[in-house]
């Protein structure tokens, strides 16, 4: 039976360290890997070579899931090396439960920002990782 159903936010959940993020605002993550085409005779390529593959990605989260990653990095987040692991779909809704496991994740900026009129504190915290796995 074919199900167009689409997942949506409310199906997100992240596991950071163990620790199910509640405060989570946003998530993005990136598999990359370097190309290029092989010349040899003639002006058209040969091939396409690959290279090295790398991981990057940001968390958005509200200040206290922060502040609890502060703590439990004794100060710092940028000494914290976590596996993070997605999960999207609703099994209740009939969702297969699909899963993004992010390793090895470390934070490459720990920073604050307010301006007039905010109601509440987003962090964005940009990361790199040793690699992404989709897990059905």
């Amino acid at each position: 039976m074919f199900d167009s159903r689409q997942y949506e936010w409310a199906d997100i959940t992240l596991i950071l360290g163990g620790k199910d993020i509640t405060g989570i605002q946003a998530i993005r993550y990136t598999e990359k890997i370097e190309r290029e085409p092989l010349y040899g005779k003639g002006r058209y390529p040969h091939s396409i070579q690959s290279g090295n593959a790398a991981f990057d990605g940001e968390i958005e989260v509200l200040q206290s899931e922060y502040e609890a990653l502060v703590t439990s990095g004794n100060g710092t987040i940028l000494g914290l090396s976590l596996d993070a692991l997605v999960g999207y779909g609703n099994p209740d809704a009939g969702d297969d439960q699909m899963f993004d496991r992010v390793m090895g994740l470390r934070f490459t900026e720990a920073g604050k920002e307010w301006k007039q009129g905010d109601k509440n504190t987003i962090i964005k915290l940009p990361f790199v990782c040793l690699r992404i796995k989709n897990q059905a």
